[in-house]
């Protein structure tokens, strides 16, 4: 069994003024002994404006953040999931990348992933959303083996293509993380209804760290996201469920054989089977 810590950010369109606030949560979860710290969805930098993001955003061999949290979980010997970084493709790409690091307790990046399915909805008359304007998607699923377990990864709106769980937990992942900065209606609706039903299905721990609150930004404009970050285990129990609009830490422990257990009792992953629509 082992120990993790989700942190719940309300991150601005400033990447710096988000570091200091993620470092000092490092500071404070790892004093707890956690083997294994979740970030969400671009932790490093929320915003509504292209020229901010063009003017703060970094590649990744060049971004603060990755590079501290790097540095953080090697010192620390902690497991660090980067939910995700906004970040330049290269210097004369025009559109961005949504890419998630599993970085392991020696300060190595084992895996990475950027998001496959773009949040490209109409919420409302007064909430469009166009992802794909600015960001690339993605092309392919990862699975992170680690000395806690293998992890599937996943961003927010990939959560409603069950198609991808199903696929990593088929090929071995026991714990699917969705990183996540969840709109306020959708949220409400569909979020926990979404992260059990994925747990269920598959058997496995879902980890899902989320934005949270009012975000404030440089043009004073701002976004509001759902927060209520989670844990469920692989039958389907919530063992976290994060309140309150600002940052915060929630801890849980996690014991893999309960996979065993779940997928031994209903071993759904294995009775897929071919068919034909009539």
């Amino acid at each position: 069994m082992w120990k993790g810590a989700l942190l719940q950010l309300s991150s601005t369109d400033k990447p710096k003024e988000n570091l200091e606030v993620i470092n000092n949560m490092i500071n404070s979860a790892a004093s707890k002994n956690v083997d294994f710290i979740a970030l969400p969805e671009t932790a490093n930098c929320i915003s509504n404006s292209r020229s901010q993001q063009n003017k703060v955003l970094e590649i990744e061999e060049e971004d603060i953040t990755l590079a501290s949290l790097t540095a953080a979980a090697k010192k620390k010997s902690i497991n660090i999931l980067v939910g995700s970084l906004a970040l330049k493709q290269n210097k004369n790409e025009e559109k961005f990348v949504n890419r998630c690091f599993f970085v392991s307790n020696s300060g190595k990046v084992l895996g990475k992933y950027d998001k496959l399915h773009m949040f490209d909805v109409t919420i409302s008359e007064t909430e469009t959303y166009s992802e794909s304007s600015n960001f690339l998607a993605g092309k392919n699923a990862k699975i992170v083996s680690t000395n806690i377990g293998k992890f599937g990864l996943s961003i927010c709106y990939d959560v409603r293509f069950p198609h991808l769980y199903r696929g990593l937990s088929q090929r071995g992942a026991q714990l699917l993380t969705v990183p996540a900065a969840f709109t306020v209606p959708t949220g409400k609706a569909h979020w926990e209804i979404l992260l059990r039903a994925r747990a269920i299905e598959n058997g496995a721990f879902v980890i899902a760290p989320a934005q949270a609150g009012t975000h404030i930004f440089s043009d004073g404009s701002s976004r509001k996201t759902y927060g209520h970050s989670m844990v469920v285990d692989p039958w389907g129990t919530v063992l976290v469920n994060a309140k309150g609009n600002t940052n915060n830490i929630s801890y849980f422990s996690c014991d893999l054989s309960e996979v065993e257990m779940a997928r031994s009792k209903l071993p759904s992953l294995t009775h897929d089977c071919n068919y034909s629509y009539e």
